[in-house]
C-alpha cells in the first residue's frame, strides 16, 4: 500500500490538550457543545461547528460549513495551530488503563481506498457521507483521521520501536482518562514508506464514512483539475494505521424491548430450543459461541457448536444470534431498521444492560463475546459487511491533533 508524510497542521504544544477532541460522530450536539464549553481551541468547533450556532438551524445548513471554515481559520490565527515545517510522519501511541496501542499517522492514496487494498467492512450512509465530503471540501482538509489496521509487519514494529525512544512532541492524558503521545519522525520516510510497500492490506477498523468522504473529496477534485496527475494532495487523505494485534475490539451488546407477544417462561424455553442454556453468575461471556443473556433479572449462558461454513459473516457470534433467535423467536428480521432493537457499545459495561431491562426499557439483553480483528479482516477479505454494530473499538483517536489540508 501507498503511504507518504505530510506538512501538517498541528497544536501548538501547549495547546495540544485543548484543541485534541473526540471525534464527531461520537457525540451528538448537545454533548459536543458540553464538551466544548468554555474551551474556544477545542477542535469540536470544527468538526462540529453547529454546536457555535443556535438550535433552529439544520445541521446540513449552509451556515454550518461557514461556522466550520470559520473556526479553523480562527485556530489557525490565533496560533492555536501551527504548520509543520516540512513534510514528516509521525508514531501515536494511545494508553487506556492497561491497554495500550501504537500506530503511524501518515497520508493513505485514495487509489487504493478505490481498488480495495483498503478494506472496508461496513456499509455507509449517503446523507452521512455527503455531509463529511462537504466538509472536507468547505474546509480544504481531512479534520479527522481514518483508522486503519493491518497485518502485523515487523519491518515497521522496529521503526515504531526506534521513534518511541526520541522525545514526544505531545503528551497528554485527556479528560476522559485516556493518555495520548506523539512522536514526530525526524528521520527520512523513505524506509517507512518501503515497508508500508511490503503490506498487501489494510482495512477500516473505524471510521468508515470519513475515508469514503475523503474519496468523494478526491474525486471531485480531480474532476475539477484538467492538469491532474494523481500525486496533488487531494489525492490522499489522513490516517492512523495500527497493528492488528494491539487494536482491543469491545463488544456490541443487544437489547430488544419486548418478547413479541411470549412469556419470559415461554420465551426461555424457545431459547433452550435453539442453544444449550445454563444460568449464569455474570454478564461476561467466556468465549467464542457464547452469548449471556439477561431475561427477568437473572443471567443465561447460551452455547452452540461451531458453524461450519465458507461464508466468514454467518460464523459471527452476532450473526447466530440474529439467525437463530432474534429474528424467528423476536421477530427482529433487520437490526438495521428495526426499532425493537437497540444497541448498547461495550464502553458502557453489561450494567447498562441490566439498568435497561431493570427499567422496563427492554424485555431482553445480550452480553456478547467481542469480535476479533482477524474476523473483521476475514470478512473485509471475502468482500462482505459485518452485521450491524458488531465493532466497537476503543480509545477512539483525537481529532485536531494532526490536520491533512488538501492543497
Amino acid at each position: 500500500m501507498q503511504i507518504k508524510p505530510f506538512a501538517a497542521l498541528r497544536p501548538a504544544p501547549e495547546k495540544a490538550a485543548l484543541v485534541a477532541a473526540v471525534p464527531y460522530d461520537v457525540v451528538d450536539t448537545a454533548e459536543a457543545r458540553t464538551l466544548a464549553a468554555g474551551n474556544p481551541d477545542s477542535f469540536l468547533h470544527v468538526s462540529r461547528p453547529e454546536i457555535d450556532l443556535p438550535d433552529s438551524v439544520d445541521i446540513h445548513d449552509d451556515a454550518v460549513y461557514a461556522q466550520g471554515v470559520k473556526a479553523f481559520r480562527d485556530l489557525q490565527a490565533r496560533g492555536a495551530l501551527v504548520r509543520e515545517a516540512d513534510e514528516r510522519l509521525y508514531v501515536y501511541r494511545q494508553i487506556m488503563g492497561g491497554h495500550s496501542q501504537t500506530g503511524v499517522v501518515a497520508c493513505c492514496h485514495i487509489d487504493d481506498y478505490a481498488c480495495d487494498i483498503i478494506r472496508k467492512h461496513e456499509k455507509t450512509r449517503k446523507d452521512k457521507e455527503d455531509d463529511r465530503t462537504r466538509h472536507c471540501l468547505e474546509l480544504n482538509a481531512n479534520s479527522g483521521p481514518v483508522f486503519l489496521t493491518y497485518r502485523d509487519t515487523p519491518a515497521l514494529d522496529a521503526l515504531v520501536a526506534a521513534t518511541q525512544q526520541t522525545t514526544p512532541l505531545y503528551d497528554f492524558t485527556a479528560p476522559d482518562g485516556v493518555r495520548h503521545t506523539v512522536w514526530r519522525v525526524e528521520e527520512d520516510a523513505a524506509p517507512w514508506v518501503e515497508a508500508f510497500a511490503e503490506v498487501p492490506l489494510a482495512y477500516v477498523a473505524d471510521g468508515h464514512h470519513r475515508a469514503a468522504a475523503a474519496f468523494r473529496a478526491g474525486q471531485q477534485r480531480r474532476a475539477a483539475n484538467p492538469a491532474h496527475t494523481g500525486r496533488e494532495e487531494y489525492n490522499w487523505f489522513l490516517a492512523v494505521l495500527f497493528p492488528g494485534t494491539l487494536l482491543r475490539i469491545l463488544p456490541y451488546n443487544r437489547c430488544v424491548a419486548d418478547l413479541n407477544g411470549l412469556a419470559p417462561e415461554a420465551f426461555l424455553a424457545q431459547v433452550s430450543k435453539i442453544f444449550t442454556t445454563a444460568p449464569a453468575d455474570g454478564a461476561d461471556p467466556t468465549g467464542p459461541r457464547e452469548v449471556r443473556m439477561y431475561l427477568a433479572g437473572r443471567w443465561y449462558a447460551l452455547t452452540w457448536d461451531e458453524v461450519v461454513a465458507d461464508d466468514p459473516v454467518s460464523r459471527l457470534d452476532v450473526s447466530v444470534l440474529q439467525d437463530r433467535l432474534l429474528a424467528p423467536v423476536l421477530g427482529i428480521d433487520d437490526p438495521r431498521t428495526s426499532m425493537r432493537i437497540s444497541f448498547v457499545g461495550g464502553i458502557r459495561g453489561a450494567a447498562e444492560l441490566i439498568r435497561r431491562v431493570d427499567g422496563g426499557r427492554g424485555a431482553v439483553a445480550f452480553s456478547m463475546y467481542p469480535v476479533t480483528v482477524a474476523q473483521m479482516m476475514d470478512v473485509a477479505d471475502a468482500g462482505k459487511i459485518m452485521p450491524p454494530k458488531s465493532t466497537w473499538f476503543e480509545p477512539k483517536l483525537r481529532s485536531g491533533l494532526l490536520v491533512h489540508t488538501l492543497d
